[in-house]
């Protein structure tokens, strides 16, 4: 007799709300300490929501759930951005829908690659948090030379973090490709060094947030085309 299906979702839902709460909490708590540094906070939650990812593959959470509760993420992320209902994840002193774009693309890629290829979608989600979000840490803090890119800067420091974490992230989910003994294809080394710096270029021209979205995309679309024999 088959198992029920909806413990185990049951079990993987949980488990992704939970460390979706505990980013928020995080959030918060930087907010708290460091007021005078808005940004902090945002990519806190920037970085940590990312490997909720992990999770989802790892509980094995089915991919009608998995779209769902990322669009149900999105939605709860327009209504925060309308309503500011929690400030540490949306005041940042300038224009942006990067929380949005963040949600959206977290749909997009769980309803394109979710879970025939989830590498492809971890990919795309791990760039964006982690690439993207200790850019955006590491670049203001630490005093190297900028320029302005649509009217937003950008600098040495916050470019270089982008490309080196983006290829490391793509480089170590290569290596557990690998491990699992050709279940699942991965990109030759050359290929994961152009997605990476595909990754930074856009990263270069994100307008208003928007590379949370166009970035997770490209990474996932661009893997998944550097697998297919």
């Amino acid at each position: 007799m088959t198992a029920p299906w909806w413990p185990q979702q049951l079990l993987a839902l949980l488990a992704a709300a939970a460390w979706l709460v505990l980013a928020t909490l995080a959030a918060l708590a930087v907010r708290q300490r460091w007021p005078q540094h808005p940004e902090w906070s945002r990519k806190t939650v920037h970085i940590a929501i990312g490997p909720v990812v992990l999770i989802c593959w790892a509980l094995g959470l089915d991919r009608r759930v998995a779209v769902a509760a990322a669009a149900g993420f999105t939605v709860l992320a327009v209504i925060n951005h309308r309503q500011r209902l929690l400030p540490a994840i949306e005041d940042v002193g300038r224009q942006s829908y990067g929380t949005i774009a963040y949600g959206a693309s977290f749909t997009l890629l769980l309803a394109l690659f979710w879970p025939n290829q989830p590498l492809s979608a971890t990919a795309g989600i791990l760039v964006m948090a982690l690439g993207d979000g200790l850019a955006g840490l590491l670049g203001p803090a630490i005093p190297s030379p900028s320029w302005q890119v649509f009217g937003e800067r950008r600098s040495l420091v916050g470019t270089a973090v982008m490309a080196l974490t983006s290829w490391g992230v793509l480089a170590l989910l290569a290596a557990f490709g690998s491990h699992l003994g050709g279940e699942l294809a991965v990109p030759a080394a050359a290929a994961l060094v152009g997605i990476a710096a595909t990754a930074t270029l856009l990263e270069q021209a994100g307008l208003v947030g928007l590379d949370n979205l166009t970035v997770p995309l490209a990474v996932a679309g661009l893997w998944s085309l550097a697998c297919r024999p």
